[in-house]
């Protein structure tokens, strides 16, 4: 996701060149100015019709629901249980048609730090998918058919038909298989060949010498046992004998 020269001036943005910044005064951070920041009043309003997002299975309602707090919905927009917009300023988020934002993902709009807070616009794309678990950040623009994997974390724009995936997100590439080695590069070369070649030679020699031992400890194994079987019958003979000693004939 690097920025590409042929692409407009607008699209070479990125997400911290689009946030705006909003400092706050006094030693607190900017978390402790938020009634400053946004009416205590909007923001419950917000939070109710947020959980109402998040739970409700109708589709329909909560396409309608969003656009009661100012988001911007194109048609046939998807939106997955538990996912949350951003409860200070969902009106920051645009969602194109067809889009589709996954089970308990997260869409922010907002972010407080220490001396200042932050404001952006999420921007998701026409046919874009957001995957469960993901998060967005301000000021981040999802292209056009582009796909954020599951709990991701994007913090730069994906462009349009990018896949993106990881803390933080980048984009997915296509491995093949690692080619062979050349014949001429170093790690292919003639002499590591030969060496590679002799050291496989040996080894087999190794391991057919094994076997071959212990071919050879099994014929000695078996040659003992035929011996002290051949000595267990002698001597039960000659227990017979003496049992039983023949008798005479006059």
């Amino acid at each position: 996701m690097t920025d590409d020269p042929s692409r407009p001036e607008h699209d070479q943005k990125r997400r911290h060149d689009r946030v705006h910044r909003h400092p706050t005064p006094g030693p607190t951070n900017s978390l402790g100015h938020w009634t400053s920041a946004r009416h205590p009043l909007r923001v419950a309003i917000n939070y109710v019709v947020v959980w109402l997002i998040r739970t409700s299975p109708s589709l329909k309602l909560k396409r309608w629901l969003m656009r009661r707090l100012g988001v911007t919905v194109g048609e046939g927009v998807s939106w997955g249980l538990e996912a949350t917009p951003d409860v200070f300023w969902p009106d920051l988020i645009t969602l194109e048609d067809h889009a589709i934002v996954g089970y308990d993902a997260t869409i922010l709009c907002h972010e407080f730090l220490q001396d200042e807070y932050r404001t952006g616009e999420v921007v998701v794309g026409e046919r874009a998918m957001i995957g469960a678990g993901a998060i967005i950040l301000p000021g981040v623009e999802i292209g056009a058919g582009a796909s954020v994997a599951a709990n991701s974390l994007v913090t730069r724009d994906v462009p349009q038909g990018e896949i993106v995936a990881g803390v933080p997100a980048t984009t997915m590439t296509d491995s093949g298989p690692s080619p062979s080695p050349s014949p001429d590069s170093d790690s292919g070369s003639g002499l590591d060949s030969d060496s590679g070649s002799d050291s496989t030679s040996s080894e087999r020699d190794e391991a057919e010498d094994a076997i071959d031992g212990d071919e050879e400890v099994a014929v000695d194994d078996d040659r003992a046992l035929d011996a002290a079987t051949d000595e267990t019958d002698s001597e039960a003979e000659t227990a017979r004998e003496r049992d039983d000693p023949p008798h005479s004939v006059e």
